[in-house]
């Protein structure tokens, strides 16, 4: 009998039904695929560092090496499992020419290495440790992606040429924010080139328990090992290989959050349409003696068949989407070896949304008890008692339009009525904005100030070179004479000694110069104004146990010097853990330098950077923006897809409910209908007054949607972020977009939905349903 009324009542509503199955589908998809990329995202990761067998800690360093010394330290230390020391052979991007095309323009530190003989594989496309021949090359899956280049493409590395054999993983480099990349060539070939670049060392250590690592890296300071270049941990490593892949899952996994919300209102919307179409029917059954328990198990029998129809349809679909975003991450970082486990939590994240649309459609169905027999025999409509809006009267309206001063009204006078669609419009309004605004913010220039790096128009880096001192001072001297360049700042990264207050002691990479010209983003205080203040990254200050006030201890020149943290800030570059000071005295260990340059004429920028790029050749010559894309292109990229899916999304959404909604209303409101068309409302007049009700409720909808995503979607977007390292989030807006385009969409959508969902108030006529 359940399957037999179920099946007919069905196929009397077929778009109720249908639009419910949608939407079901759509939240069980959404969740369902947020699920499953965790869980292989996550895998992905670990198959990855366990096969190239990461190092747990990894010391960079440019200048002369005691291996001796360090071969002792590994011995020595029980912490330590394994222990290696490779060689990274950095060659000028203008020096490497892959398909008559040089990397010149190439923002990255690009260098070749042999294959590693105890860990830190370079893993081919199918997870394989590379052997490499002579006159063979295999280059980083990046170039791959971006048609720099393809398999049987010719190199030459100054002078060589080599034939691009394959693509190579690397599960410290992988990521576009990782700053350098490595090419793989055999030893004979790296032998030949060897005299064409410099030498940068990776020590590198497995530890023999990964919780050891603290403990290992004040064991390493304290040796007093060299260490000139950035300090780079396991943790890291995992947190640059997921950070593009990851932020567009999150962006999916808030939707996803939020379109169950909405599917759950649109359950209440046919819920209650249906209710009201069948507000008779429901009388007499409880007339007759049928128990409300009863009567709810037809209803529930109904949507748990739909509910499970649509959490399967959703299911397969995210098998089809799940493909698309499993692309990037396949192809950065392979299989997964928890793709059954993956299928698992997507199978129960399913099961869950249908057990919850369950738990919602019961509870909803409550209201069976409030249906009085009598009136739902009498009236066939529920009868409201409109408590609001009693001020609000029309003789006392004189500006408004007499339709469209009741369709205000009826919005006023049964508020708990409109508020499931004026929630999904605040929804939508704040999905189609958020993912917006961050995509905005990502992609912005000023985005660079919350990763540790000036907001300039042209950066210059000078990295493991001799006389760094000289060459700053060269490059200067020539800025200060170009009249193009209206101000540039010179920031030089030494390395100095800080003590703990238990004695023991941390190396600290500290950029000196003057932090105010080209400033970053500060989490908490301000730069370094005096030379008795010194600013810390979140990394190091979290790791250095300091605040913002707090006092820390650097040894210079074999004496103590008290500073003061004046602030924190974010920085994903160089390890994560660097420090800003504005000291004047200098150590002899001079890591780096970065020099910022603004110009007076933004379009000379390409010019200017080709220019001083062909002038100093021991710099790193690159246009702010170029660096921005070549640096975060990847993570743009994907979360500008999930905008874009989210704004169609929620067009189609808003469509669905409002039609669904306005058809409810329309069963509800017939014998009101009825009764001003006995009184000459023409079907006209009955339209403007739904249009009226859909306006107000979309004015406050977009208003409250706006103000949400501004709030609540930048304090979400900014823990996201700084969960992959940069704090102190703030959205980065494009108005026209976010306050014009998006409103302008959605109100198009929702009228037109309008239109569609009011048709039937014309056909409802006056002796049909004016009952005595």
């Amino acid at each position: 009998m359940y399957f037999r009324i179920i099946r007919n009542d069905m196929l009397k509503s077929k778009l109720i039904t249908l639009t419910t199955m949608i939407f079901v589908a759509a939240a069980a998809m959404l969740v369902s695929l947020s699920s499953m990329l965790v869980v292989n995202l996550t895998g992905a990761i670990d198959t990855l560092m366990t096969q190239a067998k990461t190092p747990h800690f990894l010391q960079m360093h440019s200048g002369e090496l005691d291996r001796a010394r360090f071969t002792a330290f590994a011995d020595q230390n029980n912490k330590v499992d394994e222990f290696q020391v490779l060689e990274f052979l950095n060659v000028d991007g203008s020096r490497i020419v892959i398909n008559g095309n040089s990397l010149v323009d190439n923002v990255q530190d690009n260098g070749f290495s042999t294959q590693s003989g105890k860990f830190d594989y370079l893993l081919d496309l199918d997870g394989n440790r590379i052997t490499v021949s002579a006159g063979e090359l295999y280059v980083p899956i990046g170039y791959m992606k971006d048609g720099t280049a393809k398999t049987g493409d010719t190199a030459v590395i100054a002078g060589k040429k080599l034939t691009v054999t394959g693509f190579l993983r690397d599960s410290q480099m992988n990521s576009l924010l990782a700053s350098s990349k490595r090419f793989l060539v055999s030893e004979h070939d790296y032998a030949e080139i060897q005299s064409s670049g410099s030498t940068e060392y990776l020590i590198e250590f497995r530890l023999k328990d990964l919780s050891m690592l603290g403990a290992f890296k004040d064991d390493y300071t304290s040796a007093g090992l060299e260490a000139n270049g950035p300090t780079i941990t396991y943790p890291l490593f995992k947190m640059l290989n997921a950070m593009s892949d990851g932020l567009m899952i999150a962006v999916i996994l808030i939707v996803s959050v939020l379109v169950v919300a909405i599917a759950f209102m649109c359950i209440r919307f046919t819920l209650l349409a249906t209710i009201e179409s069948d507000y008779r029917e429901i009388g007499v059954m409880k007339a007759i003696g049928l128990r409300v328990s009863d009567i709810k198990k037809i209803y529930l029998a109904k949507y748990a068949g739909i509910a499970a129809f649509g959490c399967m349809v959703g299911f397969a679909l995210s098998f089809v989407f799940r493909g698309l975003l499993l692309e990037n991450i396949r192809l950065y970082m392979g299989g997964s070896e928890n793709s059954s486990l993956a299928l698992l939590f997507g199978g129960i994240s399913v099961v869950l949304v249908f057990l919850a649309i369950i738990g919602y459609v019961s509870s909803v169905l409550r209201r069976f008890r409030k249906i009085s027999a009598a009136e739902a025999v009498r009236f066939g409509i529920s009868q409201d008692k409109s408590a609001g809006a009693r001020r609000f009267t029309l003789s006392s309206n004189r500006l408004l339009n007499a339709n469209i001063f009741l369709g205000v009204k009826d919005v006023l006078a049964r508020t708990s009525l409109y508020a499931t669609m004026l929630a999904v419009l605040v929804i939508a309004a704040f999905i189609m904005i958020v993912p917006q605004n961050l995509h905005n913010t990502i992609s912005s220039k000023s985005f660079i100030t919350y990763m540790g790096i000036g907001n300039s128009d042209m950066r210059l880096d000078i990295q493991q070179k001799d006389h760094i001192a000289a060459k700053e001072a060269e490059v200067a001297k020539v800025m200060e004479s170009d009249t193009s360049i209206s101000r540039y700042a010179v920031l030089t990264t030494e390395t100095f000694t800080a003590r703990r207050q238990d004695g023991s002691e941390e190396r600290l990479k500290i950029e000196l110069g003057d932090h105010s010209i080209f400033p970053v983003k500060y989490s908490q205080g301000r730069g370094p104004a005096a030379d008795n203040e010194i600013a810390l990254s979140v990394m190091n200050a979290d790791e250095l146990g300091k605040k913002v006030g707090d006092v820390i201890t650097l040894v210079i020149d074999g004496k103590a010097r008290d500073l003061t943290v004046c602030g924190m800030y974010s920085d994903i570059t160089n390890g994560g853990k660097t420090a800003k000071a504005a000291i004047t005295e200098r150590s002899e260990d001079r890591v780096w330098s970065v020099i910022y340059a603004e110009l007076s004429d933004e379009a000379v920028v390409d010019g200017k950077v080709r220019e001083y790029a062909e002038r100093f050749r021991f710099a790193k010559v690159s246009g702010i923006d170029e660096y921005v894309t070549q640096t975060f292109g990847s993570t743009i990229s994907s979360v500008g897809k999930a905008s874009q899916i989210a704004i169609v999304m929620m067009l189609v959404i808003s469509v669905l409910v409002t039609v669904l909604f306005m058809r409810m209303l329309v069963a509800k409101d017939r014998y009101s209908i009825a009764v001003m068309k006995s009184l000459g409302f023409t079907n006209s007049d009955l339209r403007i007054q739904y249009f009226a009700r859909s306006v107000v409720v979309l004015i406050i909808g977009i208003v409250l949607g706006t103000l949400l995503a501004n709030t609540l979607g930048e304090i979400l977007s900014g823990a996201i972020i700084s969960s992959f390292g940069a704090s102190s989030f703030t959205f980065v807006v494009n108005p026209l977009s976010a306050y014009l385009l998006c409103p302008l969409m959605l109100i198009g959508s929702v009228l037109i939905a309008t239109m569609i969902g009011t048709s039937g108030a014309g056909q409802i006529t006056i002796s049909g349903n004016i009952k005595e």
